[in-house]
């Protein structure tokens, strides 16, 4: 099948039990923000824009996940105008280039892996 509505790649906001639960001491999640600067500027065309539910892992609060082809990049532990300016200027300028760009840089102390490397035994053909 394919879509009408191809993206470069997507990314994928938490905002279940902890992240963006001020009520509960973590920091604020901006979702009504940053959903408007997708919409006016129709970002989603290059890098679609998703609020979630629990992606976990609940200790790094805040987490997205930018899905791209052939990766995956967890972030972890945003907060501020700063940070989620930092991935709508990345966004922005995806969308200019009409390709995916690098993250920034003041992204990578927020990277982390989200998994356990995979066992030797196990192959593509076993988690298909």
């Amino acid at each position: 099948m394919d879509t009408k509505r191809p993206a470069h790649g997507q990314l994928v906001f938490c905002q279940g039990c902890c992240c963006g639960r001020t009520d509960r001491g973590r920091p604020e999640l901006p979702v009504e923000w940053l959903k408007q600067v997708w919409r006016d500027e129709r970002l989603n065309r290059t890098v679609q824009l998703t609020i979630s539910g629990c992606l976990g892992p609940c200790d790094l609060a805040n987490v997205t996940l930018l899905i791209a082809p052939g990766r995956t990049v967890w972030l972890g532990g945003l907060q501020g105008e700063a940070v989620y300016g930092a991935l709508i200027e990345w966004a922005r300028a995806c969308h200019a280039a009409g390709r995916l760009l690098r993250l920034p840089a003041a992204l990578e102390a927020h990277e982390f892996e989200r998994f356990l490397p995979a066992p030797a035994e196990i192959t593509d053909a076993a988690v298909a």
